[in-house]
């Protein structure tokens, strides 16, 4: 019993200090409060597996052309090109095609379905968004990773585009060592130009009156308000 209790208090101590230490990580990208927790479980496998903390931003705020914004799960700046992450958290079986508008998650054994916009197209516009905030990213190659967590089946998906990875979070770093590793280094004009963009996106986010108007336009979009069944 003795034994036991040692190893136990070992096992709870050895718990919190790992806590304390992804916090203490995860603190050099991002806050507790910012995004989702599986958006922070990205950073964090980012981190981990080496990508330096100044490439990482979290939770930016993309005003596009319209003066509404873009919410942009996670980012990282690579040697190759700008990696941009749209992240979710489903269980089920999903099916979906890079071109359609909505993806079905199924439950229960066929029992029960729901329909979410299409993540692909969503990251598609994020992209989009960001790449008219600089020049230089006209030039520079952008690719889009989907990462689902959760316990997820994909069943039928298909036609990905080019440039475009849909992945379980499992294998989230090996498919960014994999963008990295099979594309030509991108040509940046001004590194500091490119870190200011992102770094400003990641800022607004903590701007209350941005981020309470970027809820406001999804909930707009969404017109749950004008529905009466």
């Amino acid at each position: 019993m003795i034994v036991f209790g040692i190893l136990l208090i070992s096992l709870i101590f050895l718990y919190f200090f790992r806590k304390i230490k992804d916090r203490k990580l995860l603190a050099t990208v991002t806050k507790r409060h910012r995004g989702t927790k599986t958006e922070r479980q990205l950073v964090l496998k980012l981190l981990k597996s080496g990508f330096p903390a100044q490439t990482i931003f979290h939770d930016l705020y993309i005003r596009n052309r319209y003066g509404n914004y873009s919410q942009i799960d996670v980012a990282v700046a690579t040697k190759v090109g700008i990696i941009v992450f749209e992240v979710k958290d489903y269980s089920g079986w999903i099916f979906g095609t890079g071109h359609q508008q909505k993806w079905t998650q199924v439950l229960a054994y066929g029992k029960q379905k729901y329909y979410f916009y299409n993540p692909i197209l969503q990251n598609k516009k994020h992209v989009e968004d960001l790449k008219t905030k600089l020049t230089d990213f006209q030039n520079i190659p952008f690719y889009s990773v989907v990462v689902f967590f959760g316990n997820c089946e994909f069943r039928d998906v298909s036609f990905i585009p080019k440039d475009t990875f849909l992945v379980k979070s499992n294998r989230v770093i090996e498919v960014v060592k994999k963008i990295i590793n099979e594309n030509q280094p991108a040509i940046y004009k001004s590194k500091r130009d490119v870190v200011n963009v992102l770094t400003t996106a990641v800022l607004n986010g903590d701007n209350k009156e941005i981020s309470n108007k970027h809820i406001e336009n999804i909930k707009d979009m969404l017109g749950k308000d004008r529905i009466f069944d």
